[in-house]
């Protein structure tokens, strides 16, 4: 075992813990699908995002969401990732309403193309959710 191992224990039972106060759910799936094909990552996924950025004190998990939706919603490249990002900040107690405001925002800094990608990938949570009774 390594020195550092100790601490990167820790980063990762932090980011899981983080994952669980933010239901992600899907988040946690797509990672048990990374964990097949490299380990590795998967676990850096866990311990810096959730365990070193996220769980660090200044903002709530709504604001974080919040700003997590409008960069996915801007690089445009990550469907997968603003999908489960949706479904996260509707469990820390965002609207469907406040995420399609944030959405359509993004209209101005990232383009038509982004924001109507972002509501498409939106709108396939929220469909989801209302089968699921959500």
């Amino acid at each position: 075992m390594s020195d550092t191992q100790p601490i990167q224990d820790e980063r990762y039972r932090r980011g899981l813990a983080q994952l669980e106060k933010m239901g992600g759910g899907s988040v946690t799936t797509m990672l048990g699908k990374s964990q097949e094909i490299s380990p590795d990552l998967a676990d850096i996924t866990v311990e810096f995002p959730y365990g070193d950025i996220l769980s660090r004190p200044g903002l709530d998990l709504r604001s974080r969401q919040i700003a997590t939706v409008a960069a996915l919603t801007a690089l445009g490249t990550a469907p997968v990732q603003l999908r489960a990002h949706i479904e996260m900040a509707l469990a820390v107690g965002c609207t469907e309403e406040e995420i399609k405001e944030v959405i359509i925002q993004m209209a101005v800094y990232a383009g038509f193309p982004a924001a109507l990608n972002g509501m498409a990938a939106a709108q396939d949570v929220f469909s989801t959710r209302e089968k699921k009774d959500v």
